[in-house]
C-alpha cells in the first residue's frame, strides 16, 4: 500500500459543499477541488461525493485532514465535522478544524481587502428574525495562515451591537473556501502543532432547536 500522502478538506458550512484534495508530496501541484450544490440534499449525497474525489479504498493514504467548523447551518456542519473527527480517529490522522469566517477573512486579505494587524476588522453575518452573527480577525505574520480569529464567531442582537471597527459581509464562497483551509490545513502542519480530531467542534452561535440550517 502507498505511504500516506494526501491532504483532505471539506467545507460544508453553506448550502455548496466543498471537498477538496492535494498530494502532500508534491506540494507546488495545484489541488483537485470538486464542488456540489447539495443543499439539503447533504446528508444523503455526502459520502458520494467525498468518494467522487478519493474513493474509500484510497482513505489510507490520507495524511493530514481539514474541516471548516462554521458557522453554518446546523445539519451540514454537524455532518462534515462528524465526518472528519470519524476518519481521524480511525486512521489516527491530525485534524484541523477552521472557523468559516476565518476562511472567508483570509481570503479577502488575500483578494486586496487592506485589513491591518492593529485594528480588528469584523465580518457579519444577518440570521432573518435572529440577530447578527459577527467574529473579529486581524492580521498575524506569525500565525498559520496570516490571519488569526481575535473573537470567535458569536450572535448579536443586531448590527449596532457589534464592537466598532471596520466590517464586512461574512460571504461563502465554497469552492474559495475550501482552497483556503486546504491551505490553512498545510500551513498548521508545517507549524509542527498538534491537532487532535477529539477538539474539533461545530460553532453553533444559535441553538439549532431554533431551526435554523
Amino acid at each position: 500500500m502507498d505511504a500516506p500522502a494526501w491532504g483532505l478538506a471539506l467545507h460544508s458550512s453553506s448550502e455548496v459543499l466543498g471537498v477538496a484534495l492535494q498530494s502532500l508530496l508534491e506540494p507546488e501541484t495545484p489541488p483537485l477541488i470538486h464542488t456540489f450544490p447539495l443543499g439539503r440534499r447533504l446528508s444523503n449525497d455526502l459520502l458520494a461525493c467525498v468518494e467522487e474525489v478519493l474513493p474509500a479504498c484510497r482513505w489510507p493514504q490520507l495524511a493530514r485532514l481539514a474541516v471548516a467548523t462554521g458557522p453554518g447551518g446546523f445539519t451540514g456542519t454537524r455532518l462534515t465535522v462528524v465526518m472528519a473527527r470519524t476518519l481521524a480517529q480511525q486512521l489516527a490522522l491530525p485534524l484541523d478544524g477552521v472557523s468559516s469566517f476565518l476562511l472567508v477573512a483570509r481570503r479577502l486579505w488575500q483578494d486586496g481587502e487592506p485589513l491591518t494587524a492593529a485594528d480588528p476588522f469584523w465580518l457579519l453575518h444577518e440570521l432573518p428574525r435572529r440577530g447578527v452573527v459577527a467574529g473579529a480577525y486581524v492580521l498575524d505574520a506569525g500565525a498559520p495562515g496570516g490571519v488569526v480569529e481575535r473573537q470567535p464567531p458569536r450572535l448579536f442582537a443586531d448590527a449596532d451591537a457589534v464592537p466598532p471597527g471596520p466590517r464586512l459581509p461574512a460571504v461563502v464562497e465554497a469552492r474559495a473556501d475550501v482552497a483556503q483551509l486546504l491551505a490553512f490545513s498545510k500551513a498548521a502542519a508545517l507549524a509542527g502543532g498538534p491537532a487532535p480530531w477529539s477538539t474539533v467542534l461545530p460553532i453553533y452561535p444559535t441553538s439549532p432547536v431554533g431551526g435554523e440550517g
